[in-house]
């Protein structure tokens, strides 16, 4: 039920009529992309089931190393990957403009890239260690938490619109985070029992 509330909660987001939509010929492209980015999100939700699997099954080892190391490889394809992309499509010719435009400065663009670079490692090695202790849909619960904060810390920190697609959402959600923990609590409560009745 949970997972059901949270994938809800996600297609209301991704279809909010807050985003620009564009018109005329690239209307088909915006769909492609939104279609690609749903396929990224379960290919996400994929990644985490996988790791699960790969620490319980092939890798065997119990240590918070086997997290740093999985997150340092990991990266280190994605960087390559990203890399070859960038210059494949020459959008590295694109790179000295766009600092130069950015409204907050060129500094602030530099800061503005190591900071989410560093923030999404954080938030990936957060991610391996929930994997690690607890389960990947636990993991992937705690991401869609962003559902909920998000669209708060926004309205505060940056004056957005509280729209009726992230207010949806935010209902969605909310239940949704509910239920799994409630699951969660009487699937520790039967574990517990089932200690007694063996002791």
């Amino acid at each position: 039920m949970s997972v059901i509330l949270l994938t809800i909660s996600a297609l209301v987001i991704a279809l909010d009529g807050d985003s620009d939509n564009p018109s005329g010929g690239y209307k088909w492209t915006y769909m492609i992309g939104c279609l690609l980015t749903l396929l990224a999100s379960l290919i996400y939700s994929l990644q985490l089931s996988l790791m699960q699997y790969s620490f319980e099954n092939i890798i065997k080892r119990e240590t918070f190393c086997v997290v740093l190391e999985m997150q340092i490889y990991t990266s280190l394809v994605a960087s390559c990957v990203s890399v070859i992309g960038l210059f494949a499509s020459g959008e590295w010719k694109m790179l000295r403009m766009e600092m130069e435009e950015f409204h907050k400065g060129q500094v602030s663009y530099v800061l503005t890239l190591v900071g989410t670079a560093f923030s999404w490692q954080l938030g990936s090695v957060a991610a391996l260690a929930l994997i690690f202790l607890v389960t990947s849909l636990f993991s992937n619960l705690i991401s869609n938490l962003s559902f909920i904060v998000t669209p708060v810390a926004a309205l505060v920190v940056f004056d957005d619109k509280l729209t009726v697609g992230k207010i949806v959402a935010m209902l969605f959600a909310i239940p949704g985070v509910g239920f799994y923990m409630y699951k969660n609590h009487l699937d520790g409560l039967e574990v517990q029992r089932a200690r007694k009745t063996q002791g």
